[in-house]
């Protein structure tokens, strides 16, 4: 038993949700999300009750009732709350500031890295090394935030370079003489 997906997801205040076929198209205050689930589950919506269930006992079946219930709940936070990532820069000239649509990092290289940001998603700097990235779609901002970071990921030994807020840096000791 999945017990992930027998909890029912309650919608906030504020959020509709309606089924068409295996399609749940979820509408709040900050826009519109949609999921198109698997034949391997039923959802229904009663009131401001979301409950998915299996068709059968398959191992498919009880392994999208969980992710499709996890769906569901990330489309109902994302319409009326959204998603929030944080970004720290850390090192000696590391610096990031919003240019327009447009993300200026300066990171050590020769050049500066321009990171052009995809509609849906809206990134702030308000410090030079802060970055806060915003959006309804949980996995397209975790992504945004990952390529991000992926142009200078933390080091150990001295800790530079972009982090995750609250992100915990293995140190290591350098080498002896």
């Amino acid at each position: 038993m999945s017990r992930i997906g027998k909890k029912p997801v309650e919608l906030p205040s504020g959020v509709t949700a309606s089924v068409s076929g295996q399609t749940v198209e979820v509408k709040g205050p900050k826009g519109t999300r949609s999921f198109k689930a698997t034949d391997d589950v039923t959802i229904t919506v009663d009131g401001n009750v979301v409950t998915v269930e299996p068709r059968g006992k398959s191992k498919r079946a009880r392994q999208q009732w969980g992710m499709s219930r996890t769906m569901v709940a990330n489309l109902a936070t994302g319409v009326s709350e959204g998603f929030k990532k944080e970004l720290e820069l850390s090192g000696v000239g590391y610096r990031a500031q919003m240019q327009g649509n447009t993300l200026k990092l300066s990171l050590g290289y020769s050049h500066d890295v321009n990171f052009e940001v995809p509609e849906g998603v809206t990134v702030t700097a308000p410090k030079p090394t802060d970055v806060i990235i915003e959006g309804i779609d949980e996995q397209q901002v975790g992504q945004v935030a990952a390529n991000i970071r992926a142009w200078r990921k933390p080091e150990p030994y001295k800790g530079k370079g972009i982090k995750y807020k609250g992100e915990y840096i293995f140190r290591k000791e350098g080498k002896k003489k």
